[in-house]
């Protein structure tokens, strides 16, 4: 079965709306989606290991996970950038979210958490 693949650090608590908007756009057209974790190491940006946010991610997916629609992995390591070769059999896409989600930060929510001590 082939999966639309999407890979990043996903460093918030929870799921914003700004990834949900990112993955859903495959699964509300049946497309099955391999969320890939890298495994980088903790600091200002990364306060949550690759574990923590598997299970984060896991929780918020799990009906997804259990129907086969959602596979959620770790990378062994953190990348330095993503190749592709030429005729590899896949498209590469890049999804253009509304204002309104494009303006979410994972950032600025580690921001606003440290603030409020939750972080």
């Amino acid at each position: 079965m082939k999966r639309a693949l999407f890979i990043g650090r996903w460093q918030t608590p929870h799921l914003h709306g700004g990834h949900i908007w990112c993955f859903d756009q495959k699964l509300k057209v049946g497309i099955p989606i391999g969320l890939a974790i890298r495994d980088v190491e903790i600091d200002e940006k990364n306060p949550y290991t690759a574990e923590q946010v598997k299970v984060m991610i896991e929780k918020h997916y799990a009906k997804e996970i259990e129907s086969g629609m959602v596979k959620v992995f770790i990378l062994p390591f953190d990348i330095e950038s993503v190749v592709v070769g030429r005729g590899v059999g896949y498209a590469v896409e890049e999804l253009i979210p509304p204002q309104e989600i494009a303006e979410i930060s994972a950032t600025k929510i580690r921001e606003e958490m440290k603030k409020k001590g939750e972080l």
